[in-house]
């Protein structure tokens, strides 16, 4: 599988474009005004602990207070393992006004401010570093068990012989480790202490709320956890980003330094592979199949609901073949756009009917297969009794339409507005409303011009009518830039 990463740069922003059999697979977007903070470390402020939600709230310096949960403290009984509840009141673990040594798990999502944990990660290219945390994992995702135990092996082996270094904490072997020689291990332990060893001297020093580590930007990230052995190209259409990535490489991660390329061309980067027209269309509620069918995603702040739809195609055979074929095509599509609008949380799939139980493994085993590429993590469900299937999809950053887009002003984010006859009938009660509360001659209505136009044809005869009733003249003006809804009744 062709697979090619392109990275456009500006100052403004930097984006990030998985490619794989020309088609864009995913798309990251960080604006330098607006960056992602998720694996930046702080010493924090607690500001108010929640005993009856067992968590508390912490301010790193941020517009909002950050949350941290309980299972996300180092936990004070060995039993407890990270991700774990603790049956220890958090009030005995931490106290307002103390200090704490916390790192962002998930970026502030709308009204939510930022989630933390105490338990620490460093990445580098090959191993996380977990301080405080004595053990050794490796990547679920490396399935050969030959591959885990000799990888285990070296790391248990390294960590003996740095003996000066036996501080108590971990490793986990990253999927990019899965191959990887027992002297780039070494080089990425000994990277990895050192940065720990300067950031404990940065720690002591630092007072809170500070930012003590923060990751690297968008690009080199790109680099760091996106490039591996299947990748074909890197293009970069900025020299100086080129370059600081060519430099990167060579001191991180030269097995790819080599497939580092500049793009100098005149066409823009992302155009060459549709990557604007699929940023767009990604951006749109519903995507159309190949077959012609389609899907329609509605994305909410509790959930995303995904509905799939015949539309236009017909089949060949007979009703169920046509669903079944129409599903298995929505299960590779959905993969791709979860990954596509980076969409996270719960997942709700509303595949069409299906009455055969063998239709419903294989779509199941096609959605399965499809989201075994995706680097966030994902828990599927089976069919529910109501034909659904849901889903989770690890979420630490916003979707790509909450990095690109706002909430409609004129419908405040619904999806709709009332419509000219709606706001006709309020305006109306508006008018009863001054006529019985003041003493006036006539009312002016500015309103949206598709309203004045209804209150004047479709609705003249409702108008004429309250004109009698009341005994008094109405006129209306006409405002371009009134929204549909926004309308004001003047006394005269």
């Amino acid at each position: 599988m062709a697979e090619e990463i392109l990275i456009n740069f500006t100052p403004m922003e930097t984006r990030v474009a998985v490619i794989e059999n020309g088609m864009p697979q995913e798309i990251y977007v960080e604006r330098a005004s607006r960056r992602g903070i998720v694996g930046n470390i702080y010493k924090g402020k607690v500001v108010r602990v929640l005993p009856g939600m067992q968590a508390a709230f912490v301010d790193i310096g941020l517009d909002r207070a950050a949350f941290i949960p309980v299972d996300e403290l180092v936990a004070v009984e060995p039993s407890v393992q990270q991700g774990q509840r603790s049956s220890v009141p958090i009030a005995q673990i931490i106290r307002e006004g103390e200090t704490l040594l916390v790192q962002v798990t998930k970026d502030p999502i709308g009204t939510k401010g930022a989630r933390l944990t105490t338990h620490l990660s460093i990445p580098s290219r090959y191993l996380v570093l977990m301080p405080k945390n004595d053990h050794i994992g490796v990547s679920q995702r490396i399935d050969d068990a030959d591959e885990r135990d000799r990888l285990k092996v070296i790391m248990e082996q390294l960590r003996v012989e740095q003996t000066e270094h036996q501080d108590d904490s971990g490793f986990i072997l990253r999927t990019v480790a899965e191959g990887v020689s027992e002297v780039a291990l070494r080089a990425d332990i000994d990277f990895l202490r050192r940065l720990w060893q300067n950031l404990q001297k940065k720690i002591a020093l630092a007072t809170a709320p500070s930012i003590v580590y923060e990751d690297l930007p968008l690009h080199m990230r790109a680099l760091r956890d996106m490039a591996h052995a299947d990748v074909e190209r890197i293009r970069i259409d900025s020299r100086e980003t080129y370059q600081s990535a060519v430099e990167f490489a060579n001191n991180l991660v030269p097995e790819i330094a080599n497939k580092i390329e500049y793009y100098p061309g005149e066409r823009p980067l992302f155009d060459m592979f549709n990557v604007e027209e699929e940023m767009q269309k990604a951006l749109g509620r519903k995507v159309e199949l190949k077959s012609g069918g389609y899907l329609i995603f509605d994305q909410t702040e509790a959930m995303t609901t995904v509905d799939i739809n015949t539309g236009g195609f017909v089949g060949h055979r007979n009703l169920e073949e046509t669903i079944f074929k129409t599903n298995l095509e929505a299960a590779t599509a959905i993969g791709r756009q979860l990954r596509l609008r980076n969409l996270g949380g719960i997942i709700i799939i509303d595949f069409i009917d299906m009455t055969d139980p063998d239709h419903q493994r294989q779509v199941q085993r096609t959605l399965d297969r499809v989201l075994e590429k995706d680097h966030a993590k994902c828990k599927v469900t089976g069919v529910s009794e109501l034909g659904l299937i849901e889903m989770t999809r690890k979420r630490t950053r916003e979707s790509l339409e909450h990095v690109l887009c706002e909430p409609c002003p004129v419908c405040q984010g619904r999806g709709s507005v009332k419509t000219p006859e709606t706001v006709s009938y309020e305006i109306f009660r508006e008018i009863l409303r001054q006529h019985r509360a003041y003493d006036t001659q006539s009312y002016l209505v500015l309103a949206a011009v598709s309203v004045v136009n209804y209150l004047l044809d479709e609705a003249s005869d409702h108008l004429a009518e309250l004109e009698s009733f009341i005994g008094k003249t109405i006129r209306f003006q006409a405002e371009t830039l009134y929204t549909p809804e926004q309308f004001d009744v003047v006394l005269r």
